[in-house]
């Protein structure tokens, strides 16, 4: 049985929180570079940051998809460049301040993230398969809490 989101055994998306604060192998390739596995991954990072940035009531920017990610300003405008190229990202001036650019998420882009959350769901049921409920949640509940508590 898979977790859905409002579920609080939910940890697949907090675990891959916790993953993607620590990889960081593609930092300075370009899309073209990467093998296909590597190229999808860094476009889930990416439109998983955007997402983020967006939810915390912010633009979601290409300073903000860096300060997600761990990465240095040019690393993450290569990422959200190739990302956009690939029609998972589009780009508008902000509503805030007309000299900054605001990323938002395409339809292509909505179904990345949500084929993504729903891979992360099944494989946090796969590893925890052979456990109880209550420990699924509990687990599920101190990945959510680690997560959230290393946001930038």
């Amino acid at each position: 049985m898979t977790a859905q989101p409002d579920d609080p055994a939910d940890g697949g998306p907090a675990l891959f929180r916790v993953i993607r604060f620590w990889s960081r192998r593609w930092i300075n390739r370009t899309s073209a570079d990467l093998p296909d596995e590597l190229r999808h991954a860094m476009y889930v990072q990416v439109v998983e940051a955007v997402a983020a940035a967006s939810g915390e009531g912010t633009e979601a920017t290409v300073s903000a998809v860096a300060h997600q990610l761990g990465l240095d300003h040019s690393g993450a405008s290569r990422m959200v460049r190739d990302a956009t190229a690939a029609g998972y990202l589009r780009r508008s001036e902000s509503s805030l301040d007309r000299r900054r650019t605001v990323l938002h998420l395409t339809v292509r882009g909505e179904e990345l993230l949500g084929e993504a959350r729903d891979w992360q769901r099944r494989i946090f049921t796969e590893l925890t398969a052979d456990w109880s409920l209550r420990d699924r949640r509990r687990f599920a509940g101190y990945l959510r809490r680690l997560s959230d508590d290393m946001r930038p």
